[in-house]
């Protein structure tokens, strides 16, 4: 059964020494405002961190599986669909339609974020009930650019140039610190759609709070989420305008004018008079 109730967030992570983001036209910098100088970083990046944790701890898991994967090859995805005994011999809206729901049935991520299942065989497309905004960080960062050296070169034609000095010089892009406010929605009615259930949002919540902690690398340095404030409505249509609850947050500065930790911030939530069919969960602060 598929969740009776509307969910607006807010989720803040940081990064130290790190690229949260690297934008592929810019040199895999920082993403950044350019107006404001806020980093930025996109719903895409935190959705791919959010599937990997969740291949990871639900392998196996019936209706687990993830459509948008490393090295996947879409539109064979989507031709199982239409082998199915129960999609086979439909007509062509029906069998469209059964085909989507296949698909919404076995994959986590379709039934969280939606996709486009019509590259190939017919399989529709579907409306996630889960929206995430860009992340933006509190204060402008500053994004460094390292020259970094490799001890070994690639080819011996390298080696014959270098004359055995064999050393490969690149580049590293990274942000000293930034903390980052991101805001997300939960659709009641559009998981009714795709049969996103009480499981399916345990997990994750459960993904936003512990998926940093395995995603690490060296060009992300260090990344931990911060803050996950959940505003959940009694009914499915809402009870409050979900801008009036982001408002609720509030992050100011403690620290000096560079802030290079989370403690030089201070997180304040404001929970008096709250709307009514209202209720505030502080899931990680």
């Amino acid at each position: 059964m598929s969740i009776n109730n509307r969910y607006d967030f807010v989720y803040l992570f940081d990064v130290k020494d790190g690229n949260p983001n690297g934008d592929p036209d810019a040199g895999n910098m920082p993403r950044i405002d350019p107006e404001t100088g806020q980093g930025l970083t996109t719903d895409v990046c935190l959705k791919r961190k959010v599937r990997n944790f969740v291949e990871m701890t639900q392998a196996g898991t019936s209706g687990c599986d993830i459509f948008i994967k490393e090295k996947a090859v879409l539109n064979n995805l989507i031709a199982e669909a239409h082998q199915q005994e129960s999609v086979k011999g439909k007509e062509k809206g029906e069998k469209t339609a059964a085909a989507r729901g296949w698909m919404c049935q076995k994959y986590y991520d379709i039934r969280t974020f939606g996709a486009v299942m019509s590259t190939g065989d017919n399989a529709g497309q579907v409306r996630g009930p889960v929206q995430l905004t860009f992340s933006r960080s509190i204060d402008p960062i500053f994004a460094q650019e390292h020259s970094i050296t490799r001890m070994a070169v690639a080819t011996e034609k390298e080696a014959e140039a270098q004359s055995g000095d064999n050393r490969t010089m690149g580049r590293k892009a990274t942000v000293p610190y930034g903390l980052y406010r991101c805001h997300g929605f939960i659709s009641a009615h559009l998981a009714a759609q795709t049969e996103f259930n009480d499981k399916d949002l345990e997990v994750f919540w459960q993904a936003l709070i512990n998926m940093f902690d395995h995603d690490r690398s060296a060009a992300r340095g260090e990344m931990t989420a911060r803050g996950l404030y959940v505003f959940r409505h009694d009914s499915k249509l809402g009870n409050a305008q979900a801008h009036d609850l982001f408002d609720r947050v509030n992050i100011h500065r403690s620290g000096g004018e560079t802030p290079r930790a989370f403690a030089d911030y201070q997180v304040s939530v404001d929970e008096n008079d709250m709307p009514a069919g209202v209720q505030l969960i502080t899931m990680l602060q």
